[in-house]
């Protein structure tokens, strides 16, 4: 009788490759997001750093194209790079994106009518915020200072 064949490769080595495979898969994505673009300007380097941080992933929609590593980002990014060697200021490729995919695109919207609620909602929920504060403070205020009962209590003893 023979022994069974024994594999090269042990149960400590098993779980340490699957561990490396697993990990692999989920770091693939990651190295797929960043983006390896170099114009041959710094400042202009520099500009469609700061556009592609700017703008919304539209298929991610809470990731900058930068950062999302899908292929519109890609997309998006390569229009971004031909529009600024085309000689469009920041402003012109702002514009552009948002006549095309909507102002939703932006991660800082411009202040219009359509998004001024935007823009000023946190200032008038703080103030109501505070003034519900003042209030509750004012009227336990009130109902401290017209409380008797501790009073009683402790005569009475």
């Amino acid at each position: 009788m023979t022994a069974p064949a024994r594999s090269p490769i042990g149960p400590t080595s098993r779980g340490l490759a699957l561990g490396f495979f697993v990990s692999l898969m989920f770091t693939t994505e990651l190295a797929m997001a960043i983006d390896t673009t170099e114009l041959a300007d710094p400042a202009l380097q520099q500009r469609y750093q700061g556009l592609t941080h700017e703008l919304r992933c539209m298929q991610c929609q809470n990731q900058s194209i930068a950062d999302s590593p899908v292929g519109l980002a890609s997309d998006l990014r390569r229009e971004v790079k031909e529009l600024l060697l085309a000689g469009k200021t920041d402003d012109d490729v702002r514009g552009w994106m948002k006549a095309r995919y909507g102002a939703f695109i932006l991660f800082r919207p411009e202040f219009d009518w359509n998004t001024a609620w935007l823009w000023l909602a946190p200032f008038v929920l703080m103030v109501i915020g505070g003034f519900s504060a003042w209030r509750v403070v004012k009227q336990r205020g009130q109902l401290a200072a017209s409380d008797t009962s501790g009073e009683d209590d402790d005569t009475a003893r």
